[in-house]
């Protein structure tokens, strides 16, 4: 076990190329490396790392001394900087962290992520790369006169996550790899990268980028955060592709459907797929049939509701980022596998924004619906949103967006309203967004007893 980690080591240290979807394939680390690291490894274990970040702002694990907890923090607003330019400048290698998550070596471990398929949660898998992130950023924000940060650094954005296995083993190790690739002025893009031991070494199955930001003690206004310094000509396009991500999240908000008209060949798709279900025996347009193999979109839905208590708190006392979205793609899961037939697989995630937090006791209402398919693709979409007791209302925090494959063809889905149109467009927008579904490896649906390559 110690070979295999010191393995990594040598494999993990850089960054992949960033990719999108399961048609990237495996990647070559030794090939890709962005940067290294000559220090020792010394991974944290994956439970450690939410005490580390309890720590690092103060924050207290017994739920009755938060209030006390988040007095103390304030305190802390002398430390913060008046302006970026006031910060020293951090290097890559700064925020780079290892993280071991011993599924083989600590079977006790293994229940808390294992399905009934025998393979890993991906939902905790998200808890962990959110955690994670978020620990990535404040290494980067590390003020070494200071035991607490004065900085409160949550998630703004699931930016991307894509998967080159289908699914992971229970029994084998995993280990996390981390770094900040690019910052703004108050944001931060954190780069994640997970590796699954096969045999004698670490191979890569998942690549991730998260968008943080940093607030000021008290969780109320934007911070500043320490500049980034690119060391090398890797280093300098790993910052580049992230004032890309900026502006390409820019350029998608600004085309949202809530905002602008679909393109003349989106019209075109809707008109297209209307006629398709008109009645050929009357002449009216409210007549509507399905054509062969295809579900009305309303069909598709599935809902829950969750209690959000104290236990999923994060450590500013509101609802974790992570459990949102263990949450939600478990809904997600269960609508892809209810409207295909089959266990589906997750292939990406994307665009998750964060827009309002969710506070402890708040009730959770989450949606699940198909959006889009094609072939054996699904892509579903998760609306959350928290019911106000005092008010009745309710009031949007997080619209996720899931892409699955499942193991066979599955039905088309049709809209019906307009509505449901812009749903449809949406989905296939996101849907396009990956690299396209082009060619698998080889082993991808073999089970993962079954595979012996990276």
């Amino acid at each position: 076990m110690r070979r295999a980690a010191l393995r990594l080591c040598a494999l993990g240290k850089g960054q992949l190329t960033p990719g999108r979807g399961l048609t990237q394939g495996p990647q070559n680390p030794k090939k890709q490396g962005i940067f290294h690291i000559h220090e020792a490894c010394s991974p944290i274990h994956v439970n450690h790392v939410r005490d580390k970040l309890r720590e690092i702002v103060g924050a207290s694990t017994n739920w009755r001394d938060h209030v006390k907890a988040m007095e103390e923090r304030k305190l802390l607003h002398s430390f913060l900087a008046k302006s970026q330019d006031a910060l020293p400048p951090r290097r890559m290698k700064d925020s780079y962290i290892e993280v071991l998550l011993p599924l083989g070596s600590e079977p006790e471990l293994r229940e808390k992520y294992l399905t009934v398929q025998n393979t890993v949660r991906f939902g905790r898998i998200l808890e962990d790369l959110d955690s994670l992130g978020v620990l990535i950023c404040y290494m980067h924000n590390k003020i070494h006169s200071a035991k607490m940060s004065p900085l409160s650094i949550v998630t703004a954005l699931v930016d991307k996550i894509d998967m080159c296995k289908k699914s992971l083993s229970p029994e084998q190790d995993i280990k996390f790899s981390g770094h900040v690739s690019w910052v703004g002025k108050t944001s931060m893009e954190a780069k994640m990268q997970m590796f699954q031991l096969h045999g004698d070494e670490f191979c890569p199955v998942l690549d991730a980028t998260f968008v943080m930001v940093a607030r000021d003690s008290e969780n109320k206004g934007p911070a500043f955060v320490n500049p980034l310094i690119p060391e090398s000509p890797e280093e300098e396009e790993l910052f580049r592709q992230g004032e890309l991500n900026k502006g390409r999240r820019i350029a998608f908000s600004s085309t949202s459907l809530l905002k602008m008209a679909p393109s003349a060949e989106e019209r075109t798709t809707i008109h297209e797929m209307f006629l398709s279900t008109l009645d050929p025996k009357t002449i009216s347009f409210r007549s509507r049939v399905l054509p062969p193999n295809a579900v009305w979109m309303e069909n598709s839905k599935l809902k829950s509701l969750e209690i959000c208590h104290p236990q999923e708190r994060n450590i500013f006392n509101r609802i974790f980022g992570g459990f949102l979205m263990r949450k939600a793609y478990e809904l997600a899961w269960a609508t892809a596998c209810s409207f295909g037939g089959s266990r589906p697989f997750v292939v990406a995630v994307d665009d998750i924004m964060f827009q309002k937090p969710v506070e402890v006791g708040s009730l959770l209402f989450l949606s699940s619906q198909v959006c889009f398919t094609q072939n054996n693709y699904i892509q579903v979409r998760v609306h959350s949103e928290v019911a106000s007791l005092q008010e009745k209302t309710h009031t949007t925090t997080n619209v996720f967006h899931f892409t699955f494959m499942s193991e066979k063809e599955v039905p088309l889905v049709f809209p019906k309203t307009y509505g449901e149109s812009m749903l449809y467009l949406d989905g296939q927008r996101h849907f396009s967004s990956m690299s396209g579904p082009a060619t698998l490896r080889k082993d991808y649906f073999l089970e993962p007893k079954e595979s012996h390559t990276c």
